[in-house]
């Protein structure tokens, strides 16, 4: 298949269209995280509705991106691409205009399947159309163009929230979307595997899909009705038993939509073990960094998410570079220091206690920042080309689909399992203290009940002014020890990354063009 220059036309175009597409998925995915008190306020929405409205979206695009990146292999790349912007731009929409907590959980799932579509289609139309002496540097700018977007997200979100307007999160998505369809229908080319058999493994999309869905849907209950409960075991057992028969399925299939001989290479298993690792730990982090800097510290929506803007300024200047160096030495090194690296910026973070607010940044929570975005600026490019990279173009979009997929579920990690040990640290940490503050049996059962909402537990009414002040720093010192916990467990997952790609990346086996 005949492959551009990066910097030709077609080139620019294929880039511009590729990260405006990314752009709407991750900038929806982090600006919502800032505007949930908004939300939650104009919607009247319970603390478990917000679960849902967060993890709805990604259940379905968990459950469905290797699917469609296995359609963008067989089926052309820009089809997939354009149907999974389409629908993902219907869902912004809908979204946008939703009037309840049940249809926007609804049209979050729509969002979901869109992005399925949508997000492994356009690093498998990078990686299939740019040419190969290119690709690491193209991937390196579409890495940092998104993670960009990305962490600008919360600054967007805060000053939307901030004016109650957190709608436009959403309504933001449409000209973006509609702008990018119009260039890949005028100016970038199809681009699909000629020689792969165009056939569609079904048994094995329909296996993937319910047992993505199900581990997924397992994890999500967790928080809400504890480990040791039937509807976990059931789902979470359904989860390994259909992903156990879909390997069995492409062990045997003619068709496969993921061959089991990619996992051969090494690196191939090693950088997916280091994305889920590493993308626990940064979810985690990044989650219950903002949820303390809002609702412990004191800050704006809009502080918190100016915070981030380091990390940005770092991305823009090294992302592009850290993937030249992958080109030109291999990744293998930056992805063993550039994850060790963050995860010592997240347990830097850890460190931080209780602070006087946003006046305090630069000497509290500016260090670890930039030791994280220092260590993710050399990570996020290398680890996207080595994916790329460690299989044949043939399976592009089936390699797209794998890693992007465990970015998801390492999310659904992060927020249901990470977010359920959050509620018994925190429990725990209110039973340590609460001894402190003169309280009969029955004010101490209603202070606890406030436990499940962390960081956002009120203070109930009937306490004198001297109690409640108590009561609220209770709260405040109690979540503030389970950000610590959060953030060192973050650290460790991160570290646990760097350790994969120490023990399975090489450098010898990432070569372009050739089978895996």
């Amino acid at each position: 298949m005949a492959t551009v220059a990066l910097k030709s036309p077609a080139g620019k175009w294929i880039m511009v269209s590729s990260i405006m597409a990314s752009a709407m998925a991750f900038i929806d995915g982090t600006a919502l995280n800032v505007v949930l008190p908004s939300l939650q306020q104009s919607l009247h929405a319970t603390g478990t509705d917000l679960f849902w409205i967060l993890n709805a979206y990604l259940l379905m695009l968990a459950s469905l991106i290797m699917i469609g990146g296995s359609l963008g292999d067989k089926l052309g790349r820009k089809k997939i691409f354009m149907a999974g912007i389409f629908i993902f731009l219907m869902g912004s929409a809908a979204c946008g205009f939703a009037p309840g907590v049940t249809l926007l959980i609804v049209f979050r799932m729509l969002q979901g399947i869109g992005g399925a579509l949508m997000i492994p289609g356009s690093l498998s139309l990078i990686s299939s159309s740019i040419n190969e002496n290119e690709r690491g540097k193209a991937i390196g700018t579409w890495s940092a163009f998104t993670t960009v977007v990305t962490l600008g997200g919360p600054i967007l979100g805060g000053a939307f929230g901030d004016a109650g307007l957190w709608r436009y999160i959403f309504f933001i998505n449409v000209p973006i979307g509609i702008v990018a369809l119009l260039i890949l229908w005028q100016k970038v080319a199809e681009s699909r595997d000629e020689d792969r058999d165009q056939k569609l493994d079904l048994p094995g999309a329909v296996a993937i899909a319910l047992g993505l869905a199900s581990l997924t849907f397992g994890f999500l209950r967790v928080p809400a009705v504890g480990l040791n409960n039937w509807q976990v075991y059931i789902t979470l057992s359904a989860g390994i038993i259909l992903l156990g028969v879909f390997i069995f399925i492409e062990g045997r299939s003619k068709h496969p939509m993921m061959p089991l001989n990619l996992f051969t290479n090494l690196t191939f298993t090693g950088v997916n073990l280091l994305t889920f690792f590493l993308y626990a730990g940064l979810g985690a982090g990044m989650l219950f960094l903002s949820l303390n800097m809002v609702q412990a510290q004191g800050y704006t929506q809009l502080q918190s998410g100016l915070t981030f803007l380091p990390f940005t300024v770092l991305m823009i200047s090294m992302a592009r570079f850290s993937g030249a160096l992958a080109d030109k030495y291999g990744p293998r090194f930056l992805l063993i220091g550039g994850p060790a690296t963050a995860g010592i910026g997240l347990l830097i973070l850890s460190f931080v206690k209780q602070t006087n607010g946003a006046g305090d940044y630069w000497t509290t929570f500016f260090p670890g920042i930039l030791v994280f975005g220092t260590g993710m600026s050399f990570t996020v490019a290398p680890l996207t080309a080595a994916v790329m990279g460690s299989v044949s173009d043939h399976f592009s979009g089936t390699a797209s689909g794998v890693n992007n997929a465990l970015t998801r579920i390492a999310n659904v990690f992060a927020n249901a399992v990470l977010g359920s040990l959050a509620v018994l640290f925190f429990t725990g940490a209110l039973q340590n203290q609460i001894h402190d503050i003169p309280l009969n049996t029955k004010e101490k059962q209603v202070i606890m009940a406030q436990a499940a909402n962390l960081g956002d537990a009120k203070v109930p009414a009937g306490f004198n002014a001297e109690k409640q002040k108590a009561i609220k720093k209770l709260y405040q010192s109690g979540f503030i020890t389970v950000y610590a916990r959060v953030m060192q467990i973050s650290a460790a997952l991160a570290l646990l990354g760097a350790l994969m790609s120490f023990l399975f990346v090489r450098n010898s086996t990432i070569k372009k063009g050739s089978e895996r």
